[in-house]
């Protein structure tokens, strides 16, 4: 029966793909070398270990809306859900390596999209937990099928520097933001009424404003 572990040698950003994506390259190992791995469907939960790394003031500021405040952390910040992937492992004997890719977003409604973006760098701790279907030949050459199970998984310390090079190959210098549509429709009016040709113009005025009447409430 096969017994396969799993490690994280890397990740990367792929270039050119519809979305932003990482890809994270898998060593898997067959304990059991002398059962040749005909094809093996693999799942992937990925999840954000938030605890297991320290952060600055400013990364504490930034990280408010997730967290709230910093003398709560010790109840708030938990283990976070990233995302889930998969990948088809073609056959080999004793070992292999692999791309993971994980598609990611820049929607700011995503917890995970805030968390990598209020950090300044560093490491992510990631826990890459795994599960599928394992396609083997045992001794006589028959064909069998074998799960793994949830137990098995890896660490890895995404570097913070990878995530925001993705970022900045698909979005230089921009931020995606998903408005309620009363929200947006408000807005739009504003930015015709004004005749401002860029929603960052009308959204600086908005600001501006803002700013102002909170000084003179004071």
């Amino acid at each position: 029966m096969p017994d396969l572990t799993f490690a994280v040698e890397g990740a990367a950003p792929v270039p050119f793909a519809a979305a932003p994506t990482l890809a994270f390259t898998l060593r898997i190992t067959n304990l059991q070398q002398c059962e040749r791995i005909q094809n093996v469907l693999l799942t992937c939960q990925l999840q954000i270990e938030t605890p297991r790394r320290r952060y600055t003031p400013e990364e504490q500021r930034r990280l408010g809306d997730l967290f709230g405040e910093p003398a709560r952390w010790s109840q708030t910040l938990r283990t976070m859900l990233w995302t889930h992937a998969t990948v088809t492992v073609p056959p080999f004997d004793g070992a292999a390596s692999v791309e993971l890719l994980v598609p990611c977003t820049f929607d700011f409604n995503v917890a995970a999209t805030k968390y990598f973006h209020g950090l300044e760098g560093g490491e992510v701790p990631v826990d890459l937990l795994f599960s599928g279907t394992v396609f083997f030949a045992d001794a006589d050459g028959q064909l069998q099928m074998t799960r793994i199970p949830w137990t098995k998984e890896a660490r890895y310390r995404l570097p913070v520097a990878v995530w925001k090079e993705m970022m900045n190959l698909y979005y230089p210098n921009h931020v995606w933001l998903c408005l309620e549509r009363d929200a947006f429709d408000q807005l739009a009016d504003y930015k015709r009424s004004r005749s401002l040709p860029k929603w960052e113009q009308a959204i600086e005025e908005l600001i501006s404003i803002g700013a102002q009447t909170a000084k003179l409430s004071s």
